[in-house]
Order: structure tokens, then sequence, then C-alpha cells
């Protein structure tokens, strides 16, 4: 009996040991698989915070500057930020009260309470920095709780962005560093240097024909970002630096720029003109050193950028100034000298049965070559041209650059027309001698003149100085090939012969001191009506003419006191030139002794 109770006991006792067993193993089982889930989800919990913490961050490449010759900046990126929101997080933001303790991270406006939680709260403080923002607005562009990113202002400036960290909505709001695109010289080559678009890049003039060599390639960091939206240190994980663009410097000279334009709307005033342009340039190297007109279109501005630059895109019969690439041809061909005489009528008819006149009613004149261009003198280069094929007229004026790009590579530039020889009826056929029946652009002109005052060369016209990349690596632009258009001895008949028609307008177009040699054209346009009720005067010459440095061309439309070049773009042409030979400290010119005659 009492081993059947020991055995019972026994059995018992093990079948609680049993139980205690299994119940020690089932709780060890749980609290195992507790801590093995704990150490998961803490893990995964960390790698989510972590995850969420990193972010990827362009670092933004600077565009390149554009310079003028002298190193002055024209148009540069500088620093600025696009201030951002957490939509998420700015629901869930309340505003700390302000005391003694919480001064200084708490939130107030004017000295108040904000008066208001979550997005409406972010959006007040923001609107007492960010000048313009209507606070009701800018909450409920935020106030979507799901979203993470919220681009509420761009291109703020830093002294903006420090004024927003100091609202103490670090990790709600940041900032992300930018570029904006400036420009220090207001309306002075505003279309010709255009602009960007928001994105950075160019749109318009030189900062979209540039753009590949002003724009930069972007970087980037990877790191772990605290509650004020800073680097943790030390969770840089992977970056690649930015790389600048290159900075392009330019031929012209900001000094002459500026004093052109300031030239061109003092003489639109004073002539009382529609508009007036100018281009400056060097005779030998193609260099401009201005180019400008009337329009008051400011750099980087939606009208700079809408809007192209008269110079390169306003074309125009180039009147008499035609008679000199006329001229130049049939010396070239030797068909005439300078020094040839002929019996000038002012009025002629051809064999076809065309009629031509001159402008001013004369007698039969006993005018040399010379003579024929001194007096502009459209029947007189008729004459002149008796021999002169049409195919040799229309070579010529291609030669000097008609009807063809300069090269410059400028938006909107226009090639002006020239139609074949074969095209020509039979009155175009002689009013191309005289610079009809064909346009040209005010920078076309410049390169043809300066062929003449180069010895018969004409410069590849060069706006584009050097390029200096990131690592300071400067690169010359040499420009485009120089091409003979005609022999130095024809040339300088040529230039002789305009320097006589500068000493026919000596009283209203002279710089004391330096010789001239220039032409003036006057050329009726098609006006608002798209009928020709339009007048274009102009006067390109070369300055000195004794020892050419210069081409000056300069072209008004609609001037109302005096319609002929001589008398209104002329006078502009003696200011311009005027400056130059001053700033340049050019030596002045030797007496005159080798004029050519232009009577007999």
């Amino acid at each position: 009996m009492d081993d059947i109770r020991r055995f019972a006991r026994t059995r018992n006792f093990a079948f609680r040991s049993i139980v205690i067993a299994l119940v020690l193993s089932f709780v060890a089982s749980v609290c195992l698989v507790q801590l093995a889930n704990l150490q998961l989800l803490g893990r995964n919990t960390a790698l989510a915070a972590t995850q969420m913490r990193t972010t990827k961050v362009a670092v933004n490449a600077k565009r390149g500057r554009i310079l003028d010759a002298n190193g002055v900046v024209l148009a540069q990126s500088v620093e600025r930020y696009n201030i951002i929101v957490d939509p998420q997080l700015a629901s869930e933001f309340k505003p700390t009260a302000c005391n003694d303790t919480t001064k200084e991270y708490c939130h107030q406006i004017d000295g108040k309470p904000v008066g208001a939680s979550g997005a409406a709260a972010v959006a007040r403080l923001l609107a007492t920095v960010l000048d313009g923002t209507n606070a009701m607005e800018l909450g409920a562009a935020i106030s979507d709780a799901n979203s993470r990113y919220a681009v509420v202002a761009k291109d703020v400036t830093p002294e903006i962005k420090r004024k927003i960290d100091d609202l103490n909505l670090g990790g709600i709001v940041y900032g992300e560093l930018t570029n904006e695109r400036v420009y220090s010289g207001g309306t002075m080559l505003g279309p010709i240097l255009g602009g960007v678009n928001a994105d950075g890049s160019g749109v318009a003039g030189l900062e979209q024909s540039l753009d590949k060599t002003l724009t930069g390639t972007d970087g980037y960091e990877i790191y772990q970002r605290g509650n004020g939206g800073e680097m943790i240190p030390g969770t840089l994980t992977d970056s690649k630096d930015a790389v600048n663009g290159s900075d392009v410097t330019l031929t012209v000279d900001g000094n002459v720029d500026w004093y052109v334009k300031k030239a061109l709307i003092e003489g639109k005033e004073k002539y009382n003109a529609s508009w007036a342009m100018a281009v400056v340039a060097d005779v030998k190297t193609g260099d401009i050193l201005a180019l400008e007109d009337t329009d008051e279109r400011e750099a980087g501005s939606d009208d700079a950028k809408l809007n192209a630059s008269r110079v390169v895109s306003e074309t125009f019969d180039p009147g008499s100034i035609g008679k000199v690439f006329t001229m130049a041809g049939v010396l070239q061909e030797g068909q005439h000298k300078a020094t040839d005489q002929f019996t000038v009528p002012d009025t002629i008819t051809t064999d076809d049965g065309q009629t031509y006149t001159d402008a001013e009613t004369h007698g039969a004149e006993h005018w040399t070559y010379a003579g024929i261009l001194k007096n502009s003198s459209n029947v007189g280069m008729i004459l002149a041209a008796s021999n002169y094929t049409d195919e040799q007229r229309y070579e010529y004026l291609r030669k000097f650059g008609v009807g063809q790009e300069t090269g410059l590579d400028l938006s909107a530039e226009s090639a002006g027309i020239l139609h074949h020889w074969q095209d020509w009826d039979l009155r175009t056929r002689n009013t191309v001698l005289f610079g009809q029946g064909y346009t040209m652009n005010a920078l076309q002109i410049t390169q043809a003149i300066a062929a003449v005052g180069n010895g018969g060369v004409m410069p590849k016209l060069r706006l584009i100085k050097s390029t200096t990349d990131a690592d300071g690596h400067v690169t010359e632009n040499a420009g485009g090939n120089a091409t003979r258009v005609i022999d130095e001895d024809v040339a300088s008949q040529v230039l002789n012969a305009m320097e006589s028609v500068s000493d026919l307008y000596k009283n209203m177009v002279s710089v004391p001191g330096y010789r001239i040699a220039a032409k003036s054209g006057t050329a009726e346009v098609a006006g608002s009506d798209g009928k020709l009720t339009s007048i274009v005067s102009d006067w390109s010459g070369v300055i000195p003419a004794d020892n050419p440095r210069f081409v000056i061309t300069v072209v008004m439309k609609d001037a109302k006191v005096g319609s002929f070049g001589g008398l209104t773009a002329g006078p502009v042409f003696a200011t311009i030139g005027e400056f130059l030979m001053q700033k340049y400290n050019v030596s002045p010119s030797a007496k005159r002794t080798d004029a050519i005659p232009v009577e007999w």
C-alpha cells in the first residue's frame, strides 16, 4: 500500500515537473520569439528611420559667367535657395508658446501667439518673411498630410533663408541651394545676352547659343538629414562633385557699348527717329566692340527673351552704301579705275526702257568714278557698270557677304535677301548697283565695309573672345577665316573715294584730328502699313581713314529731322568715333595729300 502511495506521489511529482517544464519551455520560447521580434523590429525600425533620414541632395553646378573684354561680369549665377516644406510634418506642428524658458525656440508673430496650429501656423510664420505671400493660400498649398515635399518659394536670397531659419521650423521648412541668373548691365546688350528659363537653361540670345558651354554638370550628396534639415556629421555615404559651366569672355568692350547706346538714344531723340542701332568693330580682327539699339530691354527679362536685337534681326536695303560694293567689283574686274572720267546727267533711260534718276536734280556733271561715289549718283553707277554683267553684280554682292549669315550664331539673325541674278527683273538688275533690291543687317554692312578698310580682306566677325573652364583653362576663340574680296590696290582706291564722301559731309560729320572714309545711304522700306512709307538712313565708315582701326555702322529709321544718312546717322557716327579715338589713344591722322580727283 505504501508502495502504491509512493508510486502515486512520484507519478504526480513527475507529472507536475513535466507540466512545469513544459510551461517554462513555452515561456522561454515566447521570450526567445519576443526577443527575436524585438531585435528584428528594432533593426527594421532603425533601418526605416535611417532610410527616412537619408536623402540624395543635388549639388547644383553654377552656370558659367559671361564677361566683357575687360573682365567685367555681364551675367552670372548667384547663390539662392528654394524653400521647401514637409506638409506631413507641417500638419503635426504645434507652436511653442514664448516664455523665459522657451524664448530661444518659441513661435510668435509680432510678439503675439501664432493663433493656429498645423499647416496654417507654418504658413502664418512663413508669410512674415516671404513678402507678397498670402498666408491662407500658402496654408492650403502645404495642407496635404500625405506629401513630404512642397516648394513654397524659389530663388530667395541667403538673407531671406537666414530669416526663415530663425523661425524655428527646423525639419518642417528648409532651403535647397540653387542659383539665380543676374545681369549687371540693365538694358545694355539686353536681347544679345537673352536669358534663361525657370530651369536655368538658355532660351534666347547668347544664353541660348552658348548654353552647352555655360551649363555645368550637377553633382549630388547622399547623407542623413537632421530635424533642422542639416547634414548629420559622419553620415555622408556617397557624393559626386558638381562641375561648373565655363565662363565666356566677349570681344565687346562694355564701356564702348554703354557709350554707343547712350549716343544712339540721344541721336534718336535729336532727330526724332523711330529707332536707331549701331555696330562697332575692329577693322583688322573683326572683333565686335559694341552692338546696340535704342530698344530698352533688360537682359534676362521676358522682353529680352521674346524680342531679338535689331542689330541681328532688322534687315533693310542698304541704299547708297551698296555703291561701295559696286565700285569695288567694277574696279576689281579691271573695267574702270577710280580716276576714269564720266559725263553724268541726273537721268538715264537704259536700252530696256527703264528710267533711273539721281536723288537731286543737276546738269551733266564731269565726275570721275571717285566723284560718282562722292556725289552718290545712281546714274553714274549705271554708266560705270555698262560692262558689269548681272552674274558679276551678284557674285560681288555675295563676296561682300550679302544674303549670308555672319557666322556669329546669334538667335534670330537674319541673312537678308539677295535673289539669284537669273531671277532679277529688268529694274532690279540695275537697282542692285546702288543698294536697292536686296537687304542686309547692320552686322553684314559692318563686315563688308571692314573689307575695304582692311586692304580688301574681309575679316570674320567675332563676338566670343575665349572660354574658361571650371579648372581655369582658357581656350581662345580663333573665329573664322578672313576672306580676300578685292585686291589691296582696289581697296585703296575705294577707301580714297569714301574719304571724299566724308569730306562732302565734313560740316556735319567730323572728328577733329582724324580722317574718315565712309558712305551714307538712304532707302525706302516698308512702314507699319506694309507699304514703302518709311525711310532708313545709314552711315558706315572707317576711322582713321589713313590708318584704319575701327569700322562703325549707324542706322536710323524714320528720322524726322533730315532723312539722309549723312545728316542723321553720320553725326552719331562722329560722336562714337570721337569717343573711340580718345579711349584707345589713337594717334591723329596725317594730312591728306593723295586724294583722287573727283571732277575733271
